[in-house]
């Protein structure tokens, strides 16, 4: 087969005419030739950190839409499926994806749980990580997003770290915020990449100190516009990535959105390219090839160099995508999971004012709400756009002696319900705090997509929105929700409470709708389900709540409700 066009070469920035030869998906010859064709020739694009699992679609389905849009390869992190279901979740996602030619590249999650203050359906020690460090389908040690662990020298925490070093494979890192000294411990530990930064200044002391910075445009956390200037300059040493994609965003464009971004910022094309095509290839030593002789056929065709549009995809030689048609077929599996949470009642999302009383305690409820002392409760701010909140403080508002959502000041409730062992955990009660900006007028939110362990976790303006959000949940075992005053919309996620069975146009038409229904009931949030994901994921500070309890993140330990 040959290729004729304008061919990017990328390592020796130059574009020419020319023609590639591929036989037995490998590039034969790359040779300079004239030809009528204009459209360009380049490497795949490559996401270098992202969660499968958060486009709510399994491997196989993802690849159908990625290669759309010229995408030939991920760096995938199967954390959030191995919180739930530890390294079963993790061989079904590479077992899955090895079903497709598209060149998914997992790492062994380094963190599962995330943390120990909060319930997860399953945890990775540093024996497991040794066995799946042993494994050549995994390439890297994933994300390591117990700093603290690393700073302060936890045993099981370098044990990971070494066994990733004894088998030469890569550390990803984690480190939200983190500067100066701790920094260089951390980098000093052998993590070689962030994808966390969310300033300027935290991108470049993090090249400056040797770390591989990745900028991250994903459906919730967007930092595009905070580090793309450093791409100028320290090109050689950036790439793209994702992170966490939802299946509407997906269906709309993938890294080629970033290097259309960044060329119109005016930053040269072989830079941008650089960080899109080959820097991922090179750190994480993967399988994918750079259109260079004797490379397999890792390649794409698109129609210029400023809106980047996919005309065709090839993986080892293989049409993968041709003007509009993905050929990726569909592939047979069955869905697994790890659900066992019982329904709950409206009382159980009780959350009683703390007993200041001016007066005599009297029995009747509403008595009692009028003679406790207005009190301050701390409060998580999100901020839209961002995995990071602020940790502030509100006034309480109480009715019939309860803590309860006040739409008028946006402060809403919000709870963690664990979805694991019924047994257990059967005499928890849901945990409860309180949050500003979700914005919502009436009804509730839920999801069993809660970072990283993959709860329930909700917010809404009553107990009973709230409960019948959550309840919804049980039913389906697992999933996305919407409660109004008139009526309720529910994406059931069959496979481990996280992912659909379904194709990507089918979840993503499903998700828009309710997406839109979240916003008509208030939210201002551009993407409310993806921002509420990030409220229980205890490792980005500031203020996050897990199952069991209000975290500060800043002081990495639980914190009071009410002050």
């Amino acid at each position: 087969m040959k290729l004729k066009g304008n061919i990017v070469d990328i390592k020796n920035r130059k574009i020419f005419k020319g023609e590639v030869t591929l036989e037995n998906g490998k590039i034969t010859s790359i040779i300079e030739k004239d030809c009528e064709e204009n459209h360009y020739i380049l490497p795949g694009f490559v996401d270098a950190h992202i969660h499968i699992e958060s486009s709510m679609l399994v491997p196989s389905e993802f690849a159908k839409v990625a290669v759309k849009h010229g995408t030939v390869a991920t760096v995938s992190d199967p954390h959030e499926i191995a919180n739930v279901l530890g390294v079963k979740g993790v061989e079904f996602m590479i077992n899955n994806g090895k079903q497709t030619p598209f060149k998914f590249n997992f790492g062994a999650p380094s963190c599962v749980p995330a943390t120990s203050f909060e319930s997860a359906g399953a945890v990775i020690n540093s024996d497991d990580i040794q066995t799946l460090m042993a494994n050549p389908d995994i390439k890297y040690l994933a994300e390591m997003m117990n700093y603290p662990g690393v700073i302060y020298d936890n045993a099981e925490v370098l044990k990971k770290l070494n066994w990733a070093k004894h088998y030469n494979k890569p550390i990803d890192g984690h480190a939200p915020g983190l500067r100066g000294d701790d920094l260089t411990k951390y980098i000093a530990a052998g993590i070689s990449t962030d994808h966390e930064c969310f300033t300027y200044e935290e991108g470049l002391e993090k090249l400056q100190k040797g770390m591989k910075v990745i900028i991250r445009e994903g459906s919730a956390a967007k930092n595009f516009d905070a580090l793309i200037d450093l791409l100028d300059t320290y090109y050689k040493n950036m790439m793209f990535c994702s992170d966490d994609k939802h299946p509407d965003d997906l269906l709309l464009g993938h890294i080629n959105q970033l290097c259309i971004r960044a060329v119109e910022k005016g930053i040269d094309v072989f830079k941008v390219l650089q960080a899109a095509c080959i820097n991922p290839v090179k750190h994480y030593n993967l399988d994918v090839g750079l259109l260079n002789v004797g490379d397999q056929a890792d390649m794409i065709v698109i129609e210029n160099l400023k809106d980047f549009k996919t005309l065709q995809t090839y993986i080892d030689g293989e049409l993968v995508y041709d003007k509009g048609v993905s050929n990726i077929k569909h592939v047979e599996f069955k869905s697994l999971n790890n659900f066992n949470a019982q329904p709950k009642s409206v009382g159980d999302f009780r959350l009683e004012a703390r007993a200041e009383l001016s007066g005599a305690v009297t029995r009747n409820a509403s008595e009692v709400s009028k003679s406790i002392k207005p009190h301050s409760i701390r409060v998580i701010e999100c901020l839209d756009g961002e995995l990071i909140t602020n940790n502030i403080t509100a006034s309480a508002t109480i009715k019939d002696g309860n803590l309860v959502s006040n739409t008028e000041t946006d402060i809403l409730k919000m709870v963690v319900v664990n979805r694991y062992d019924a047994e257990t955990y059967k005499e928890d009660k849901p945990a409860i705090a309180f949050i500003k900006n979700f914005g919502l007028k009436e009804g509730a939110i839920a999801s069993s997509v809660g970072h990283d362990s993959h709860n329930i976790i909700a917010v809404g303006v009553s107990d009973e929105a709230i409960c019948k959000a959550v309840n919804l949940l049980i039913d389906n075992e697992g999933g996305i929700c919407a409660v109004s005053n008139q009526s309720q919309n529910v994406i059931p996620l069959p496979v481990a409470g996280i992912m659909s069975d379904q194709n990507a146009e089918t979840i993503g038409k499903q998700y828009a709708q309710l997406d839109k229904m979240a916003k008509q009931m208030g939210s201002p949030l551009n993407a409310p389900y993806m921002s509420l994901s990030f409220m229980a994921l205890l490792v980005i500070p500031s203020l996050k709540l897990s199952d069991k309890g209000l975290f500060d993140g800043a002081k990495f330990q639980f914190t009071s409700v009410q002050m």
